[in-house]
């Protein structure tokens, strides 16, 4: 995959395009990602952004030329490609799991990152997408991109030592994760769940599948809503529940 960023704050992609996940995707060429600032293709002497908008208002806007000059670098750059170009701005579609699933099976993206008031409307014309990362207002879009390439990152092939890990993070099988233990068996006290130490693979699966179950109803049982329950997990959770009332 190949990831574009456009932004004024390259520095800010430094740390978190190089370590961890991303970083190691990289090293084994199974991403690139190049970071370009927007600034460098303005087509005046002071490498102006930004300017007022027509009709009054507050703060500044994001000028049309630098971002569609950056544009036309990047497709020079990658002609063959088909590109999605994603633009940062609070009032896009809200960025999710199945979003990050999606933009992982594409070639090329783009991240164009906002900053002051807003954009000058016709950078719109380039985009594929506008998506935010939540009901809330940051300094720039570059955080919000960091987040979605770190979450589109890690479910590509090969990018996870263990492929299932991205399979069953909570949000990706519509339910929140079970929970989980590792050695020693009992700590200050507390005991590591006996069904999991027993080898019997089928209820090691259905305690876990119950415990997502119950862990989503307690602390997101909206998700529940949106999910199409099996016979079984309709069972498990009418169990959790007379459990919880309890």
């Amino acid at each position: 995959m190949k990831i574009d960023i456009l932004t004024l704050f390259p520095r800010m992609f430094e740390g978190p395009l190089g370590e961890s996940i991303i970083g190691k995707a990289v090293e084994k060429e199974l991403l690139d990602i190049q970071v370009f600032n927007f600034r460098d293709f303005s087509d005046n002497k002071h490498q102006t952004v930004d300017d007022y908008p027509y009709g009054g208002g507050a703060g500044m806007l994001l000028k049309a030329q630098p971002i569609f000059s950056a544009m036309d670098a990047i497709e020079e750059q990658a002609p063959q490609t088909k590109k999605r170009v994603i633009l940062l701005d609070p009032a896009g579609k809200q960025f999710d799991q199945s979003m990050a699933e999606e933009f992982s099976q594409e070639e090329h993206l783009v991240f164009i990152c906002g900053h002051y008031e807003g954009y000058d409307e016709r950078i719109r014309t380039l985009v594929t997408d506008e998506v935010s990362l939540g009901d809330y207002v940051l300094t720039g879009g570059e955080l919000g991109a960091m987040v979605m390439v770190d979450a589109t990152v890690r479910l590509l092939p090969e990018v996870l030592g263990n492929n299932l890990s991205a399979q069953t993070d909570s949000h990706s099988t519509g339910l929140l994760e079970h929970p989980q233990y590792t050695r020693p068996a009992e700590f200050n006290g507390m005991m590591v769940p006996e069904v999991l130490m027993n080898g019997n693979h089928k209820l090691i699966e259905e305690w876990q599948l119950k415990e997502s179950l119950r862990r989503t109803y307690q602390r997101r049982p909206d998700m529940l809503e949106k999910l199409e329950l099996t016979e079984q997990m309709k069972k498990m959770l009418q169990e959790v529940q007379q459990e919880e009332q309890e």
